[in-house]
């Protein structure tokens, strides 16, 4: 049987701060980001993966930059 830490029994004992818990359930949901779907070609992929290898980033993330940085160029010249 597989046990997780919240299962531990120093979880028993803990006490939570309500208030605080609310505060940090608005922040995570005000940064909340949408999933889009892009269809890449397999080349386009793997080449972002060891692009992203080399920066030490995740793929998903390494899109994610590129994305935002050309659009703010393009928000430049508009």
């Amino acid at each position: 049987m597989t046990k997780y830490a919240k299962s531990l029994k120093e979880y028993n004992n803990i006490e939570y701060d309500e208030k605080k818990i609310i505060e940090s359930a608005k922040r995570l949901k005000q940064g909340r980001k949408q999933p889009t779907s892009v269809a890449l070609e397999e080349q386009t992929v793997k080449d972002l993966k060891k692009l992203s290898q080399k920066k030490g980033v995740p793929y998903q993330i390494l899109m994610r930059m590129f994305i935002l940085e050309g659009l703010e160029k393009m928000k430049k010249v508009a």
